[in-house]
This record gives C-alpha cells, structure tokens and sequence, in this order.
C-alpha cells in the first residue's frame, strides 16, 4: 500500500497544539539515569568541546533506539566529545522525554516521530529540531493464528497499540481506513477493537486472551511472537522502498544555537556508530543487548532479540518526507489538528559530517530551518 502524499501540508496554517498523547511507544512515563558503560573512559589530554563540562544525552531502553544503546555501550559519544563528560538519561515515554528536553535536564535526545510532532507544535515551533536520523522499521501486526489467518479476518478483533495517538497507535487507525473499515479514534471502538495497552502488559494480556493481535515497535513484536502469535504485516511493507521513521534526533533550539560543535559532535559519534553498526551487526547487537541489560536488570533473550534486530534499519536519514506522511495520517484520523511543520529539520551539522565522511547527504523534505540557528 503506497503511502498517500498527495495531501500536503499547508504552510501558513495557524499552528495548532497536537495531542499531549502524541507519543512514542513506552512501557510507561519517567526516566532514570544511565549507568556509565565500564569502557567510557575520556581520554587523555583530550580538550572540553564548546567549553562544556557535560553534555546530556536521552534515549530509550529499546531496540528502536539502537543507536544511542551502541553508542553508549561502545563509547562512541565519548570519545567525540572530548573531555566533555557525556552524561546520559533513559527514558519510558515521548512526553517525559520532550519535558526533559524543554527544562533542560536534557540537550539532545533519540526519540520517536510523534513525541517530535507533538512538542514541536505545543511549543509553537520554538521547542526543538530535529537534527538527524537513527532508524526505519521495527513495528509489526502480530495476531493469534488462531483467529486471523488473513488480513480480512482483523475485523471484528481486538488488537492492541501501546498509546492513544503514539506512533503506532495512528498507523494502525490509518491502515484500518484503508481497508475502509470505520473505527472512532478516540474511543477505538468500531469494526476494529483498537485497546491502547501498556506494552509492558501487552504479551501477558495476549497470553490470557484479551487481545487477538496487537500493531507494536520492536521487541514486543518479538515477545508476542514468543507467546505464539503470527507476524500478520510488517509495516515497512506499506511504504515506499520500505523505509519509514522509527527514531529521531532532536536537540533544544537553545542549546543548538549556544552549542553548535557539541552536536556535531554527537551527530559525529551517531554516524560513526551506525558505520559500526551496519558492519558489524553481531556485535552490535550484543552490544545493544548489553546496555540495556545495564539499563533495565535484563538482557533480552535471543529468541526476541535475533528477529527484533532483523527488523530495525539503522540511518543517517531522517526519512524527513515519511514523518510528514505520519503527521497527514494523525489529522485524518481526527487525533492532530493541521500542524505546522515548518522549521521542525535543521540537518546542516548532520549533512557537514556526512560530507566529511564522504557520504551523502540527506533532504529535509523541505520541513527545514531557512538558515542555520
């Protein structure tokens, strides 16, 4: 199903406040400090970038936020900022994440498309940009094979998204209207049961039959899958060359025009981690597996976490023109008022490491800042 583009954004529309949960898929809301890795060591007669004694950096305990778990974990992020210490935050839930980036406990972040939409527009375009990509995919239709051997048999059942107008959550309501069934968003009754459930409930309540399916990021896909559901879709099937956003960079304006080579210098440590990433995969995969084994108590299995990190795309590209399409699927289904995405992208540090790296660059999809701030 190719991705509808032909309604586009109208630029000059009032800025209208989105949703507060607009969010991205979490277990629940808060955050905790991370663990320093035992291998981030700031090397010595290393220099403080920008004059900063820190630099605090969130991201979630989660396969999507691949990135940021390998960056930690093998000290890249370190090792780009010098003798500035990288301090880190992880987080549950978009909205407390946004609330960290806004109060300044936190300076740049990885965070899903939603959680971005939703505090660039509440704060009238003044909050954040983002500043570069992470991953594409990780989200799937997972259904009990006893009850839906095909997509025709959705209708009529239960399934699950982890929020009431996170990512998923308007995937899902958007797929649904394209098979033309009806569904009201808010209550998420119709011809589809759509029950916004934790996803850190979600594989339990599947499991007592509660749920016949549930539309879910990576890995509680992986999870259900373990509990005997079906892979019935893999959302990367639904758009162009099965590629859509999963996690961005965003960083606070303030600390974008007052530190400009301390994010590059993270977005530095971010393509040089998905270099390592794409080359090597295994590695990298353990080594996901180990941060957030430190930042959670528990490693994930290998039956969740082989498939789970199969899903996932590591980028540079913030698949700026699939995050429109995303927010054109929210004011259809009745969740976001015509927001006003103008300025939300500012990638001019990311395409000056790309280009000193000697790779391409990367298109805004004109959601870009005019000029760099």
């Amino acid at each position: 199903m190719p991705v509808n583009r032909s309604t586009t954004l109208r630029r000059g529309l009032a800025v209208a406040t989105a949703l507060p949960l607009l969010a991205l898929a979490a277990c629940s809301y808060g955050s905790k400090a991370a663990d320093d890795p035992a291998d981030q060591k700031i090397a010595a007669g290393a220099r403080k970038t920008d004059g900063l004694d820190s630099v605090k950096i969130g991201y979630f305990g989660n396969v999507t936020h691949a990135t940021a778990l390998v960056g930690v974990q093998k000290g890249f992020f370190q090792k780009a900022l010098g003798a500035t210490k990288a301090k880190y935050q992880v987080f549950n839930a978009g909205p407390s994440e946004i609330e960290a980036l806004n109060s300044g406990s936190v300076d740049i972040g990885w965070i899903g498309p939603s959680p971005a939409i939703n505090g660039y527009t509440k704060s009238d375009g003044k909050s954040l940009r983002i500043v570069g990509g992470s991953a594409s995919g990780g989200v799937k239709l997972v259904v009990n094979p006893d009850k839906i051997k095909s997509v025709a048999d959705v209708k009529g059942k239960k399934i699950a998204t982890p929020q009431l107008g996170n990512t998923q959550d308007v995937a899902l309501l958007n797929w649904i209207a394209e098979q033309g069934w009806k569904v009201d968003a808010q209550s998420g009754k119709g011809d589809v049961s759509v029950v916004r459930t934790d996803n850190k409930v979600t594989p339990d309540a599947y499991k007592a039959g509660s749920l016949d399916g549930a539309w879910v990021p990576e890995p509680t896909a992986s999870k259900l899958v373990a509990e005997g559901a079906k892979v019935l879709l893999d959302e990367s099937a639904l758009w162009p060359d099965k590629k859509f956003v999963i996690t961005n960079i965003i960083v606070s304006q303030k600390f974008l025009k007052a530190h400009p080579k301390a994010v590059e210098a993270v977005l530095k440590a971010s393509v040089d981690t998905n270099k390592w990433i794409n080359a090597n995969p295994d590695e990298a995969k353990a080594a996901a597996n180990k941060q957030l084994a430190a930042d959670s108590g528990k490693a994930l299995p290998t039956d969740i976490l082989d498939p789970a990190w199969q899903s996932i795309k590591i980028t540079d590209d913030p698949l700026a023109a699939t995050l429109e399409s995303q927010a054109q699927h929210a004011v259809k289904a009745g969740l976001l008022k015509q927001p006003e995405l103008n300025g939300i992208y500012d990638l001019t540090l990311l395409n000056k490491v790309l280009k000193a790296e000697g790779e391409p660059t990367v298109s805004d999809a004109g959601l870009g800042v005019k000029q760099h701030s």
